[in-house]
């Protein structure tokens, strides 16, 4: 469904060949890691799996475990998250999230405002699947107030489908969001979170404009005042997808890097999981509103085989 990823389909493919150029590359003393990086970032997931298949059956050995005795840090994650299949890579994220002390709000608040509702069952199946456990009861006992509450509704993945745009109903949500906010002394949460949570794109997009015309703010700036804390940040996520959800990623992307000290796990679980996306798209919103490209960003924050890896999935330069 999606032809904006960077990482495509390897053709000519050959699995065993692949399978076999890794093995060498890992065995003995020392790693050849450009072997390894440039098979793994330049075959698409499905192409993954099969060479991960080949690999066991020539050689009896997992490609996974080898990558990971082999590769260490930045490059040994990056590499492992590119092995993970594509469903199951939101489920694993989500998992990690919500386990042990303390709960990744980011990790939550990233995968489910901009996920489609169609992923978002897609990963409750695979989540029950894999870890036999249900996601929704797992994020309820980890999160409380109306951040959790936020989380349930686009859990239940049930946002009106895009058929059309009804004026007055655009009118009746656009006031509803400014009485609950702006015109309020508190702020009515519940109505930002059903609003939010449940119209469809199209019809939000409208409902953004309208409040504009009424209220004379952005509903971000509205959001940002009258909200705070994980909800405040779920909100403004949803408002960014609705609008954008490669810009959304362009920003994620941007201040994973920005300042001292990298957030690497933020940064290659986008660059992993838009690869076969709309990384292409990213790219472009990147250029537009940071004023530097994507890959010179990386370029001058990451470095090593880590820093090629990056590059090779980010697939070039916008500049």
């Amino acid at each position: 469904q999606y032809s904006r990823g960077t990482v495509t389909a390897f053709a000519p493919f050959d699995a065993r060949a692949d399978a076999e150029a890794l093995r060498k590359a890992m065995k003995g003393l020392g790693t050849d890691e450009q072997t390894v990086l440039t098979v793994l970032t330049t075959r698409n997931n499905a192409q993954r799996q099969e060479i991960a298949s080949a690999f066991k059956t020539l050689f009896g050995r997992d490609l996974v475990d080898d990558l990971k005795s082999e590769l260490t840090g930045k490059l040994e994650t990056l590499m492992v998250s590119l092995m993970r299949p594509a469903y199951i890579f939101d489920a694993h994220a989500l998992k990690h999230a919500i386990k042990g002390a303390g709960t990744n709000e980011k990790v939550l608040t990233e995968i489910l405002a901009s996920r489609t509702p169609a992923e978002v069952q897609n990963i409750k199946q695979v989540y029950q699947q894999e870890y036999e456990a249900n996601l929704e009861d797992k994020i309820t006992g980890e999160t409380s107030g109306h951040f959790q509450r936020l989380l349930v509704v686009l859990l239940q993945a049930n946002r009106d489908p895009d058929v059309g745009v009804d004026e007055a109903l655009v009118e009746q949500d656009a006031q509803v969001l400014f009485r609950a906010g702006e015109l309020k002394w508190g702020t009515d949460e519940e109505k930002f979170i059903t609003v939010l949570g449940t119209r469809s794109v199209s019809h939000l997009r409208r409902v953004f404009d309208k409040y504009m015309t009424i209220s004379g703010f952005q509903i971000e700036e509205t959001i940002d005042r009258e909200t705070s804390g994980d909800l405040e940040k779920l909100l403004l996520a949803v408002v960014k997808c609705i609008r954008s959800v490669p810009a959304y990623f362009a920003e994620t992307l941007y201040y994973s890097m920005k300042g001292a000290g990298t957030d690497d796990d933020t940064l290659i679980r986008v660059m992993v999981s838009r690869s076969e996306v709309d990384l292409l798209d990213i790219r472009r919103e990147f250029r537009k509103n940071f004023a530097k490209s994507l890959y010179q960003m990386i370029q001058k924050d990451t470095s090593g085989d880590y820093r090629k890896a990056l590059l090779l999935l980010c697939g070039g330069d916008d500049d």
